[in-house]
């Protein structure tokens, strides 16, 4: 009996490449020995983007979409992708084919040799800034340093996962999720193959600054405790340098004392407010934890059948109960 294989594509507004990612995916997978199911997920397009799918979904059995009812972010859109997956093994990748899928083999290769997890690790990027290669890469040096995981550097959420991964992410809830650290936390045998990341089909980023800023403080906050440590510290300098500082000034004589108090001031000050912003991060996460909203409401799916009957607004947590 011929392997499944899930391939999961999250899509916000990409009417303009969408049809020739669907088309490029049906090729390939028709010249695989493997059968393909493709999971759309679309996070609340404005566009054509869902009106293209559901036409192919028409003319051909293995397209399936699920809708959510608005935008809730790209990586809640991998993470319902999971959970409406039934392949051996489930693909992650990006729906604007910047993830080859001619890299799928050499991944499904090392599946078969034995390995859990492998993450594609990109060697070279095209299309993009060099101020988005330059922050990318600081990113990931810094997540390095910062968190209690070994993520691998380099590399995004394109990947091949097998059942027993996909099954032990299902469990994981948290409501923003870094779907690339849960992969790296949960363990399991994990490698590499490397690939040259292509510049963008058709259409524009859907990652600006600010979701690049949002991602980076998701992942350091859910996997690092360091920058609290650092609140401490930063909470302490200004003190001690300031009683070092005045007890120099008393003894040489050379002070001001309004210059001296202001300038003391301000920079306890700025350090005391990093330090409140830091540990606000925090605790913005645990309120959304304590609040235990559903983390994404599905308002429609298309080419599941039965199978799915009765669980469309729902999410992991909730099918679990």
């Amino acid at each position: 009996m011929s392997q499944l294989i899930s391939i999961v594509l999250p899509v916000f507004n990409e009417e303009p490449g969408i049809q020739a990612t669907i088309d490029t995916l049906l090729n390939f997978t028709e010249q695989q020995k493997e059968d393909y199911e493709l999971i759309f997920v679309d996070d609340g397009s404005k566009d054509k983007s869902v009106k293209i799918i559901k036409h192919a979904i028409e003319l051909h059995s293995n397209i399936k979409l699920v809708e959510f009812s608005r935008n809730f972010g790209h990586q809640l859109a991998i993470t319902a992708g999971l959970q409406y997956t039934s392949g051996d093994a489930v693909v992650v990748m990006d729906a604007d084919l910047q993830d080859p899928p001619e890299v799928i083999p050499q991944m499904i290769e090392k599946w078969h040799e034995g390995y859990d997890i492998v993450y594609g690790k990109r060697m070279q990027r095209d299309g993009e800034t060099v101020f988005k290669k330059f922050t990318a890469a600081m990113f990931y040096r810094t997540f390095k340093h910062l968190a209690t995981i070994d993520m691998p550097l380099d590399t995004g959420d394109f990947r091949l996962m097998n059942k027993r991964a996909v099954k032990q992410l299902q469990k994981l809830h948290e409501q923003d999720p870094f779907v690339r650290g849960q992969v790296t936390w949960i363990g399991f045998k994990q490698t590499s193959v490397k690939y040259h990341r292509q510049e963008r089909i058709a259409g524009e980023t859907k990652y600006p600054l600010s979701k690049m800023i949002k991602l980076a403080l998701d992942g350091i906050t859910s996997f690092s405790m360091k920058p609290l440590q650092f609140a401490n510290i930063f909470s302490v300098v200004p003190i001690v340098s300031g009683v070092f500082y005045l007890g120099y000034l008393f003894a040489t004589g050379r002070y001001t004392a309004s210059s001296v108090g202001m300038t003391i001031l301000l920079f306890t000050l700025g350090l005391l407010l990093l330090s409140v912003g830091i540990l606000g991060s925090y605790l913005g996460r645990v309120l959304d934890q304590v609040n235990d909203r559903p983390r994404f409401i599905v308002s429609e799916t298309e080419g599941f059948q039965e199978r799915n009957k009765g669980i469309h607004h729902l999410d992991a947590r909730q099918m679990r109960s």
